[in-house]
């Protein structure tokens, strides 16, 4: 197992010998990780791997069935609950939308850890919804129904919910889940410049290699609930992992564009050369 433990750095978020169940089935075991605070971590792994659980567990949606999560050394099941939403936003894999809500409402959402008692809505409240939309492309959706958009602008708006938080620690689950390749772009590029303009600390579920490997600084690699490597993506990522975790015959190869990892599978024709070789 490849691994490294990361600098101490603010928003770190760690695990120590965690275990996730839902029922009696272990579905993350004996797991220590630690994700360093200022950086991009792309989480990746089969399908059933364990991957939106660590990130629910991450998020204290999942309470531990042994084991802690710790936010700069702090249990995150010992803070409250506003104190947390303060410094974590959270896109879940299948949001739920409240029914008939617009998009600017639901965005609206976003802002409610920073509201207090009787107070009122402010400017500064505003000024978060309206970059949030803008950033994310649905400005010109604020009024329509969440329920009767396409499904990649109704995850562009749950994203904006995200933004408008306006927290220093961000988890997104599969966040470019429905959208098209030019809007996955659009999305990893957007985390990307929360990353670089403001210092957020992001950790993404993501199902393609090539683009966890293009925009994360760490890799967080599952394999059956377990940690099979850990640590920058050019020194994890290689043909014997992937064929490891992902069962894949490959070559891994420099990304023309970044330099960054690029996995190419091989073609079943070159399998069946191989396997007959």
């Amino acid at each position: 197992m490849t691994a490294e433990t990361p600098v101490n750095t603010p928003n770190q978020l760690a695990t120590e010998a965690l275990d996730l169940r839902y029922g009696d089935r272990l579905v993350v075991g004996g797991l220590d990780l630690t994700l360093p605070g200022g950086a991009v971590t792309a989480i990746v792994g089969p399908n059933a791997c364990g991957k939106s659980t660590l990130l629910r567990g991450l998020s204290r949606l999942l309470a531990p069935s042994a084991g802690t999560v710790t936010l700069d050394g702090s249990d995150i099941h010992r803070m409250p609950a506003k104190a947390l939403a303060l410094r974590m936003g959270l896109l879940p894999q299948q949001p739920v939308t409240p029914e008939a809500i617009t998009v600017e409402a639901l965005v609206r959402l976003g802002r409610y850890p920073h509201q207090r008692l009787l107070s009122p809505w402010s400017a500064a409240d505003q000024q978060a919804v309206d970059e949030a939309l803008e950033r994310t492309g649905t400005a010109s959706l604020r009024d329509q129904a969440v329920d009767r958009l396409s499904g990649g602008q109704r995850q562009r708006a749950w994203i904006a919910l995200a933004l408008a938080q306006d927290t220093e620690l961000l988890l997104l689950d599969e966040p470019t889940t429905f959208l098209d390749l030019r809007h996955q772009l659009d999305v990893l590029d957007l985390v990307a410049e929360l990353h670089a303009e403001a210092g957020r600390t992001v950790v993404m579920v993501l199902h393609d290699l090539g683009q966890a490997a293009r925009y994360a600084d760490h890799m967080v690699v599952l394999k059956d609930g377990r940690l099979a490597a850990a640590g920058a993506p050019a020194d994890v990522l290689d043909a014997e992992l992937v064929k490891s975790v992902f069962d894949v015959d490959c070559r891994v190869v420099p990304d023309p564009e970044t330099g960054t990892p690029l996995v190419v599978p091989r073609s079943s024709a070159a399998r069946r050369s191989a396997a007959t070789a």
